[in-house]
């Protein structure tokens, strides 16, 4: 209930009750004056409660309007009976016959408010969400034991002198036993409604409830004063009339706040959690005092506290049941709610986020022992067309039954996971050979599946990888990468395939780690080489000339294919990279032959891509000059493996650096983009056939004779590449073709294995030995 809501009221209230109890127990007016002051302000409050009701009642529905009804009529009939009993006392000689009309109206209090307090209490406004209740059973045992309580306060203060007193007749007896005994049963429903209602209603009900407690506790003291004989009554005992029905009227003005109340919620579980120990507490004061004041208890006293006790006992062990099956509920809900957020709801398995955690651990084993680790990436094979053909129903079924097949194919130590929609992974740890597991899942999938009396067949590619080969991996998505790498290897393969990881994977699906490797290369300059294959004239087999070809052999993953390492390095943007690397080193190396080699050209290769780019041109100028090498002895080879983005600029890059004396070559002829109109619009030395054209005989034969006429009739010199053979030499020469390149001249390898002794010392060497032209 907000403060605001409820304050004026409330400060009246205390204000009226405060005036009332000042003049009329002041001892400034006469007697007869202060009990008028002091009947007049209980009639007063009365009258307030039952219009405020009324009046209110109107602009209300529903519960909110219903409690105010009853209550209303509960505080009309209560103060009639105190006008009644106002006029007999003031204006009557004669004393007030009992029982009386008076008596019919105080007790139509409690008939009404009964009704009102329970509409109140189990009323729920609109937006009051629901609530947990506690047990029926501890409701019931709280119930009793509130009314057992409360019942020994009562006859050690009330009823019990009530009783005892006894009546004229009958009649009598169970009118002055009603009072005690009706604001017993009201006090108990007050206290259990209060501790029990809906967060929304208890701001409400507590000033409702407060009320109708200070009515009880006035007309409990005035049955106690009547069975000792007392004469009159102290206006202060008075008190609880005026506050009272003060109370109902605070309570009738003060609106409902769902929101607001809401707040309210933990105040009220300590509530009920409270509800039986603080009148079990009250009966301990009680017998206290009388054990004081030297008053034994009689036999009522001792049997109710008796039953009392034994219900609280009752009490404690029923709640100690509940909670412990409570805990065991809550256990059991976390261990569903951690089995579903680590498992795949479809097939058990285990899913991506334990398979990660089972997986870094692994991998720290690894680490630290030395234990082995495999990791195993499947992917069926044609799964989509099962959910397109059977329904996504079928899918499931499917799903399923490969579940169950993976768990028979491996261990019951190893992990499974569903990482994907068909794609699952297999932790291996405790050694053997992964392949096996590997080669029993393959045929483990492969069998029929049966889903709704469809038989169906899928495969799966598997990708393999074994932590601790190809270099270490620091986490577990690099292992899991690199084994999803060799799954996807498989697959380009045509399906159902099990590949081992390796860094050159074809199509470069290894090259995530390949390239963390190459630019770690090259940024410490450890691991790259430049070996050399001789270039001869077809004639005599002279070498002409050499080519420079970059060969990268990293410690741990050994040597890699130099199509899988520069694809790579243009992938990452490194090309260039390697590229001048490769040039730096074969100027350097061209400028200290001697020899029979102090003539001869070195070829290197370039990307077509870096033409036209000033940076290029300014890099091969510089390591020309650096090395002192005659730039006609250096030939930069056009690698095609992107298009050209500028032909012109091409063009004028190569006219440039041919002025200054390098010359140009357009490498593996034949293969690239628009050969013929790259032949045509860049001014170049020489065409390198490709392998594919410089086979023997056939329709290649006859597509390298016309570029060999072609380039002869432009004055460009043509080496046919690739050979091989003796007759694939002679088949070159005969064709017009001068120069050639292939294992039949020598395979490429360190300059000290493919240059002579006298290319490499100081020693005087002829210098006429034959270059292309």
């Amino acid at each position: 209930m907000p403060r605001g809501t409820a304050s004026k009221p409330l400060l009246v209230a205390a204000v009226s009750v405060a005036v009332v109890v000042a003049l009329g127990g002041s001892g400034l007016l006469s007697p007869w004056w202060s009990q008028f002051v002091d009947d007049l302000g209980q009639f007063g409050a009365g009258l307030a409660a039952t219009l405020a009701c009324w009046l209110t009642a109107a602009r209300h529905a529903g519960a909110q309007r219903r409690w105010r009804l009853w209550m209303g009529g509960a505080a009309c009939g209560w103060t009639i009976g105190q006008f009644i009993w106002s006029w007999y006392q003031l204006f009557r000689d004669d004393a007030l016959p009992s029982p009386s009309a008076a008596d019919a109206g105080y007790l139509t209090l409690p008939v009404f408010a009964l009704p009102a307090i329970v509409s109140l209490a189990v009323a729920r406004p609109p937006g009051d969400g629901p609530r947990r209740r506690p047990g029926q059973l501890v409701m019931v045992l709280d119930g009793l034991i509130v009314v057992g309580a409360l019942f020994v306060l009562t006859w050690g203060t009330t009823l019990g002198s009530v009783a005892r007193a006894g009546a004229a007749t009958p009649f009598a007896y169970s009118v002055a036993i009603a009072y005690p005994v009706t604001d017993l049963l009201l006090t108990v429903i007050v206290i259990l409604l209060v501790a029990t209602s809906a967060p929304a209603a208890r701001g409400q009900l507590t000033v409702l409830g407060a009320g109708l407690l200070c009515l009880s506790f006035s007309d409990s003291f005035f049955a106690y004063l009547v069975s000792k004989g007392a004469e009159s009554m102290p206006p202060l005992a008075d008190a609880g009339f005026v506050a009272g029905m003060a109370l109902v009227a605070v309570a009738a003005l003060t609106p409902a706040h769902p929101a607001a109340a809401r707040p309210a919620a933990r105040h009220g579980r300590w509530a009920h959690l409270m509800l039986p120990y603080l009148p079990v507490a009250g009966t301990g004061v009680l017998l206290i005092v009388q054990l004081v004041r030297g008053i034994s208890m009689d036999g009522v006293e001792i049997a109710v506290e008796t039953a009392v006790i034994s219900l609280l006992i009752i009490r404690q062990a029923v709640t100690l049941i509940e909670n412990a099956v409570l805990l065991d509920r809550v256990s059991d809900s976390q261990a569903r709610l951690t089995y579903q957020a680590f498992h795949d709801a479809l097939t058990g398995l285990s899913n991506r986020v334990l398979f990660h955690d089972r997986l870094e651990h692994a991998l720290a084993l690894h680490h630290r022992d030395g234990r082995p680790l495999a990791v195993l990436f499947c992917d069926l094979d044609d799964f989509k067309g099962v959910n397109d053909r059977f329904g996504h129903h079928a899918g499931d079924r499917l799903l399923r039954q490969v579940a169950t097949r993976l768990r028979s194919a491996v261990r019951d130590s190893d992990t499974i996971a569903r990482v994907g929609g068909d794609e699952f992974a297999v932790l291996l740890e405790g050694g053997g050979d992964p392949g096996e597991p590997a080669e029993r899942i393959m045929a483990a999938i492969g069998r029929p599946f049966d889903v709704g009396g469809e038989t169906v067949n899928v495969g799966v590619s598997i990708g393999l990888v074994e932590a601790g080969e190809h270099g270490a991996v620091s986490s577990a998505d690099a292992l899991l990468r690199r084994a999803d790498a060799a799954m996807y290897a498989g697959k380009r393969q045509g399906k159902g395939a099990l590949v081992r990881y390796r860094v050159d994977l074809p199509d470069g699906t290894g090259s995530s780690d390949l390239a963390e490797a190459l630019a770690a290369t090259l940024r410490d300059g450890h691991g790259l080489d430049v070996h050399y294959q001789p270039i001869v004239r077809l004639a005599d087999a002279t070498v002409v000339a050499v080519e420079a070809l970059a060969r990268w052999n990293h410690p741990s993953l050994g040597p890699v294919s130099t199509d899988v390492f520069i694809a790579t390095a243009e992938e990452i943007g490194l090309i260039r990279l390697v590229d001048d690397f490769v040039l730096d080193r074969a100027c350097r190396d061209a400028a200290a032959f001697r020899g029979s080699w102090a003539s001869i050209a070195v070829h290197v290769n370039t990307s077509a891509a870096r033409l036209g780019r000033p940076e290029h041109e300014a890099t091969v100028r510089e390591a020309v000059r650096r090395h002192g090498l005659a730039p006609h002895r250096l030939l930069l080879e056009l690698t095609e493996t992107a298009p050209l983005p500028d032909l012109s600029a091409a063009a004028g890059a190569v006219r440039r650096l041919g002025r200054f004396g390098v010359r140009f070559a357009l490498d593996d002829f034949g293969t690239g983009y628009n050969a013929l109109a790259q032949l045509h619009a860049l001014p170049v030395d020489e065409v390198k056939l490709d392998r594919t054209f410089t086979v023997a005989g056939g329709r290649s034969e006859a597509i390298c004779r016309s570029i060999v006429q072609i380039c002869t009739g432009m004055g460009v010199t043509v080496v046919a590449e690739g050979v091989e053979s003796a007759d694939q030499a002679v088949a070159m020469a005969a064709i017009g073709c001068r120069y050639g390149q292939g294992h039949r001249f020598g395979a490429s390898g360190p300059l000290t294995e493919v240059a002579p002794a006298d290319a490499l010392d100081s020693a005087t060497a002829p210098t006429d030995a034959p270059s292309p032209a």
